[in-house]
């Protein structure tokens, strides 16, 4: 009988157990603000650009457009996007960042750098410059798309 893959060393088990540490570490450093990384993500895009229609919010946020409209939905009942009709493609809606959602997203700011911070922590300053690299260099070459 043939040996078992062996998954601990297979990267998308690797991927994925990161992928598990960096939403608990998230978790455990905004546990007060009740907010998802893809929540997070969500108002400093729209912090940053202003506006955005959801579809190309969902792209800059790396996030399916279909499955945002409920994490939109959350955020606006939060009160911390608003939602508009563009006047140009009635069947568009804009997003903004309204001003408590902006606080909220500048108040978790520490919070999240504390979580990079936590993330690369086993990582001495050359690894994990190393690490981001591959890490893009892993994002960006990939022919699937998201």
């Amino acid at each position: 009988m043939s040996k078992s893959f062996d998954f601990h060393r297979a990267p998308g088990h690797l991927i994925r157990r990161a992928h598990q540490l960096s939403f608990a570490v998230f978790t455990d450093e905004t546990a007060g603000f009740r907010v998802t990384p893809v929540q997070f993500a969500i108002l400093n895009a729209l912090m940053d650009e202003p506006g955005l229609d959801q579809v190309t919010l969902a792209a800059k946020v790396a996030f399916d457009a279909a499955t945002s409209g409920s994490v939109i939905g959350r955020l606006e009942a939060r009160g911390w996007i608003r939602r508009e009709q563009d006047p140009q493609d009635r069947r568009r809606k804009l997003l903004w960042a309204t001003e408590s959602g902006a606080k909220a997203a500048l108040d978790m700011k520490d919070a999240a750098e504390r979580v990079q911070a936590r993330l690369l922590a086993p990582l001495n300053s050359a690894e994990q410059e190393q690490l981001m690299a591959l890490l893009e260099k892993l994002v960006d070459g990939s022919q699937h798309p998201l």
